[in-house]
């Protein structure tokens, strides 16, 4: 990399840091650290909603899967994508007429405190690991740019993302996002695709000189497809980031527009990602581990400045997907964990000061999980069986059905997480088999316990009557 290279990178985290300071005046309420007021416009919202979910795994994967599998990988991010879609056509009203800040609020709403603290565990806990594995990706990204130590360049790019994290809370994201946004679009869409198109000559050479596989939509296999809407687009539905997001909307419609949107990038964004892998198959085809395809493509085509620009983008994706996850985490820990037990009567300023200080204490656990964790990708896998198949069930029917019982809630959380447990114990964590059974038995011991109670009742009222 060039010395231009360097100072656009440089001249970018200041900015960066730099809201976050904004972000201390600006953010003096609760209401505007966690949801910057709810006062948000189609296009930072849409900004926002997008940048939170498209973070390095997205961007370097989808890359990795176009030089492995072509255009089949495109399924990956566009699972995601339609996850936000479809919540914000279906579920947003319903859970915005509710008045609630998180998924683990909504799950007390409906089911009582039993319910809610082992919703905010499971919640916190993926949304912080979500942001750990977004720390080790910056940090693996600042390693390769400045050749530094990888403990060294995690404690630089996880301390620039927390800091302006900590800071301005939501009101600060609200505008980091959007700047990741613009820079993430203008970096893969503008720079990125067109050089890596015009290093092989072209759309109809690549298409050319591409084996037929790499042509397919179904390449990568039917099973594999529908794993990913399993895993992630019920994973999304559920995901506190996203919600927080879609709260800071000013309007029900304009959530609902902004939702639309995503979904439409989120396709546009895959197919531009998966591109850039094919052209990288083409050109490289004996790069050893894969992992690489997207670093390798930008430095080996990249003129200096936009490689820079590029890297930026990169960096964008993968800091506002760990800053949203960090926010999340730390407002379902003091919104349903901390504040309801054991602060019950405090004042505003006060709740935002406990906010920030819980911030503070995730963020230091992060980094600490960063630098020590070693199967990080097999906790993501288990966060994520974990939140999707006892949660997704439970709000969703509880959201629908009003003669679901807190025991036969209670009930179903449990026994989803125990058949998550026994099942990669046997089968291991890519089985999809193992959140499909598990979401199945969610659902047949929520409505069986809860109509088991309401029999139980009746017949206990008519005793007594």
């Amino acid at each position: 990399m060039s010395s231009i290279d360097f100072i656009i990178f440089a001249v970018y985290f200041v900015l960066l840091i730099s809201i976050g300071i904004l972000g201390v005046v600006k953010a003096k309420s609760s209401k505007k650290y966690m949801l910057a007021d709810s006062n948000l416009g189609v296009f930072m919202l849409f900004g926002c909603l997008t940048a939170v979910f498209l973070g390095g795994s997205s961007t370097i994967g989808s890359s990795q899967l176009g030089y492995e599998v072509g255009l089949s990988g495109f399924w990956f991010v566009f699972a995601m994508g339609i996850g936000i879609t479809f919540f914000g056509l279906f579920f947003l009203n319903k859970i915005l007429n509710m008045n609630v800040l998180t998924i683990s609020e909504l799950l007390y709403r409906l089911f009582g405190n039993r319910v809610r603290i082992i919703g905010a565990m499971i919640t916190a806990m993926y949304t912080l690991m979500i942001s750990v594995t977004q720390v080790i990706a910056i940090g693996a990204l600042l390693s390769v740019i400045f050749h530094w130590d990888l403990k060294i360049a995690i404690l630089v790019g996880g301390g620039v993302v927390f800091i302006y994290t900590i800071l301005g809370g939501m009101w600060t994201l609200s505008i980091t996002d959007v700047i990741q946004f613009s820079v993430m679009t203008i970096g893969m869409f503008l720079i990125m695709l067109p050089v890596s198109l015009h290093s092989v000559g072209g759309i109809g050479t690549l298409v050319n000189v591409l084996p037929s596989s790499h042509l397919s939509f179904t390449n990568i296999g039917f099973k594999e497809i529908v794993g990913y809407f399993i895993t992630y687009t019920l994973g999304i539905v559920v995901g506190q980031d996203i919600w927080q997001r879609f709260f800071t909307g000013k309007t029900k419609r304009v959530a609902k527009v902004s939702g639309i949107l995503v979904g439409l990038y989120s396709a546009l964004y895959s197919i531009v990602m998966v591109v850039i892998g094919m052209c990288a198959f083409v050109l490289f085809p004996n790069i050893q581990n894969t992992q690489n395809v997207f670093t390798h493509m930008a430095f080996e085509t990249l003129q200096p400045g936009l490689l820079g620009i590029v890297f930026a983008a990169l960096g964008a994706a993968i800091m506002s997907t760990a800053s949203g996850t960090l926010l999340a985490s730390s407002t379902i820990i003091a919104n349903d964990l901390l504040k309801p037990f054991f602060f019950k009567t405090m004042s505003d300023k006060q709740y935002l000061l406990l906010t920030r200080l819980t911030t503070f204490g995730l963020a230091i656990i992060a980094m600490v999980i960063s630098l020590w964790i070693k199967e990080v990708l097999v906790a993501i896998d288990i966060a994520y069986a974990i939140l999707t198949s006892a949660i997704f069930v439970p709000v969703i029917l509880g959201l629908f059905i009003k003669w679901i019982t807190e025991r036969a809630a209670f009930l179903a959380i449990i026994i989803s997480i125990v058949t998550v447990f026994i099942g990669l114990a046997i089968v291991g964590p890519n089985s999809n088999l193992i959140i499909i059974l598990a979401i199945i038995l969610n659902a047949i011991t929520l409505l069986g316990a809860s109509y088991y109670d309401n029999n139980l009742s009746k017949i206990a009222k008519t005793k007594n009557s």
